[in-house]
């Protein structure tokens, strides 16, 4: 990689609830234009025409859980309404659903 960008410090597992596993890395720029690993494997499952995740975690290359941030969460939401359910690692002996990770006005269906 150039001296403005790095990858794959971070990457992400999903489970769909098929039973696929789409999986991503992260791309970190030194003008903030990178993107989360969760948004890389979130992206591989859209492109496979799947939207609702069973359960996800994101892991530094050390094996450091990382729970997502909030625009990951965000997005999360948004592909699917059922994914308020996600199983969300948020370390290594710590499991919640994503809907509990969320702000209210995420929460509320319409």
């Amino acid at each position: 990689m150039s001296d403005y960008a790095s990858c794959g410090h971070v990457g992400c597992a999903l489970l769909t609830v098929k039973g696929n596993i789409y999986t991503g890395i992260c791309i970190e720029s030194k003008c903030s234009l990178g993107k989360c690993a969760e948004y890389a494997a979130i992206a591989e499952m859209l492109k496979n025409k799947e939207s609702e995740i069973l359960k996800i975690v994101a892991y530094s290359a050390k094996g450091t859980i990382y729970a997502p941030c909030g625009s990951c969460r965000e997005i999360i939401r948004m592909v699917n309404e059922n994914n308020l359910d996600t199983e969300v690692m948020v370390a290594q002996d710590k499991v919640v659903k994503l809907k509990d990770l969320l702000p209210e006005i995420y929460i509320t269906k319409k």
